[in-house]
């Protein structure tokens, strides 16, 4: 990646403004500071077709730019603007025409279909030092996968621009609610991650809650009250199966949450007036009790490591937050700042860690360092609940809620710098999202 777009990029990624470049003995390194930068204007040619439909290649075209603008970083230019256009995927770039336009970035592609499979193909220049981006790629599948191909597709321009994980190609699953605010029915969904191709998991007329998805994407963990009482349940997202976790202990279960290799589920017991964290076997088996404090140990959140865990208490007399080993023993409070703190989530990339915080009758959703420092409030609002992070721990999705008789639950979504607060599109109303990873 050449220095100027990688400058360029960086600074709009992180919500700040480059300083200096230096190189020191090694790669380059930028310096930052705090500051604003405009999304970076990218061409995004409309992509060609090699005996596909052009209504298809259309759409593709489209869903890429959404992707790409979508994540605040880029701004499309409109091809109405274009001087030079591709009428070929091989043609050689005026790099000259779209320097004119002010492209820093270029994107051009192609669809071809056989039988009943599509393949879509693209190549990524970098316009300002007319060089290509690294190689060009192609990616398949059937042809009802095409939004799939289109998303993948933004995913590596995304990546190679910004050197962080793409986020396109990865699904929310969701807790979809139909009915009046006071007798709601609640059933578990999925979608993309950009609110198409919404399927249900469950069916209607059970209470469900907090669905969390394992890392490979397989299984979905959530509290059911299908039985009048809340227990913790799998449901497989191959077959849609389900079947309670096995061998829970006779009292209230909830608060699910994988650990990173999908091994045990880690939940919260409430028996005797009192609630702590357990943990056990997927498979089922045994409960080791991790927490023994007289107080409500909740929500809690593996580090991707798998070697921590974040949960919320009221050990200290209000909603905090703390972190202990995953295998139990001393906690410590990282929440230290005015009001009440809760439902944690740790970060896949491990830096941070997302919380909704209660503040003089405001509800915000946050990231903090892992040492509770650098706390930075993303949102405000009535109510804003329930974080989850992209698998490239640069966006969190939560719950927003509207007040009065008519409000109703609705999926948003913002970057970690705290812009680019958007709604999530859902057939209706939708509460507790969990990010997939990327798909494979």
């Amino acid at each position: 990646m050449t220095t100027r777009l990688l400058l360029a990029l960086a600074a709009c990624l992180l919500g700040i403004a480059p300083i200096s470049a230096v190189a020191q003995n090694g790669p380059l390194r930028i310096e930052i500071t705090e500051g604003v930068i405009e999304p970076l204007p990218i061409a995004i040619a409309p992509f060609l077709t090699e005996g596909a439909a052009q209504s298809l290649a259309d759409d593709i075209t489209a869903v890429i730019k959404a992707d790409l603008e979508g994540s605040g970083l880029f701004r499309a230019i409109s091809p109405n603007s274009f001087i030079s256009p591709i009428t070929s995927f091989d043609s050689p770039v005026q790099y000259a025409d779209w320097k004119a336009i002010n492209a820093q970035g270029l994107v051009t592609g192609a669809v071809s279909v056989t039988g009943d499979r599509i393949t879509v193909k693209f190549r990524l220049f970098d316009v300002f030092s007319e060089a290509a981006l690294g190689d060009g790629l192609q990616f398949s599948g059937s042809g009802d996968s095409w939004r799939r191909l289109a998303h993948k597709v933004a995913d590596q321009v995304y990546s190679r621009i910004t050197g962080e994980g793409g986020y396109f190609d990865s699904r929310v699953v969701f807790v979809s609610e139909t009915g009046p605010k006071d007798a709601r029915d609640k059933r578990l969904a999925v979608m993309d991650y950009d609110g198409a191709n919404v399927a249900y998991l469950t069916g209607a007329g059970t209470l469900v809650l907090a669905p969390r998805i394992s890392r490979d994407g397989g299984q979905v963990l959530f509290t059911s009250y299908d039985s009048g009482f809340p227990r913790i349940t799998i449901l497989d997202t191959g077959t849609l199966q389900t079947r309670a976790l096995e061998n829970q202990p006779d009292s209230m279960t909830f608060s699910p949450r994988f650990s990173p290799n999908g091994s045990t589920v880690l939940f919260s017991l409430s028996q005797g007036g009192n609630t702590d964290l357990y943990s056990m076997p997927v498979s089922g088996g045994a409960s080791t009790r991790l927490t023994q404090a007289p107080s409500i140990e909740t929500a809690p959140s593996y580090s991707p490591d798998g070697g921590q865990i974040v949960f919320e208490s009221d050990r200290s007399g209000s909603q905090q937050l703390y972190i202990m080993p995953a295998n139990g023993g001393e906690a410590r409070r990282i929440s230290f700042g005015p009001g009440r703190y809760g439902s944690p989530v740790w970060s896949p990339r491990g830096d941070l860690i997302a919380f909704t915080k209660q503040n003089q009758g405001r509800f915000h959703i946050g990231v903090m360092r892992t040492d509770g420092s650098e706390e930075r409030l993303l949102t405000a609002s009535f109510l804003d609940e329930g974080p989850t992070w992209a698998p490239n721990g640069r966006v969190v999705m939560f719950t927003r809620e509207t007040a009065g008789a008519g409000g109703a639950p609705a999926l948003y979504s913002v970057d970690i710098t705290g812009r680019n607060l958007k709604p999530v599109p859902t057939p209706g109303a939708a509460s507790d999202p969990a990010w997939s990873p990327l798909l494979d």
